[in-house]
């Protein structure tokens, strides 16, 4: 099977439409994210893209049974659960992009102090205050 051709044009589509996605829902591009280094293995660029293409190109965009506000408050709470802090940081600028305020996203760290712990929720609360401070200064 060869990727030439037209069926490998609509992943390059699906590719460019997600990263459209995420730069409305980010504020910026993330190709400067995605490019590899030479001691990566060579499927990396694979998995960065499917990645990219799952989540901005396929989950983002479905907003009939929930709208992209409650998706974002969802994917701070999961992330700061996590314990993840650059997928916190990028979730974090989502949500306020999406209209959270900032009041609401405080509230989530209370959710996740009572249900991952509070010590879980202040490390991720951290991250909030310095993405707070970074949005008052733009």
């Amino acid at each position: 099977m060869t990727t030439d051709g037209p069926a490998s044009a609509a992943p390059d589509a699906r590719y460019a439409a997600a990263l459209d996605t995420a730069e409305r829902l980010l504020g910026f591009r993330l190709e400067r994210f995605l490019g590899t280094a030479p001691s990566e293995p060579a499927n990396a660029a694979d998995f960065k893209r499917i990645a990219t293409v799952h989540a901005f190109g396929d989950v983002w965009p479905r907003t009939e049974h929930l709208d992209t506000l409650a998706r974002a408050v969802a994917s701070v709470a999961i992330a700061a659960a996590l314990g993840v802090h650059e997928p916190l940081r990028g979730q974090l600028r989502i949500a306020l992009n999406a209209g959270v305020t900032k009041e609401a996203i405080a509230e989530v760290f209370l959710q996740v102090a009572v249900y991952a712990g509070v010590a879980r929720a202040f490390e991720g609360y951290q991250i909030a205050a310095e993405v707070f401070a970074e949005a008052a200064d733009h």
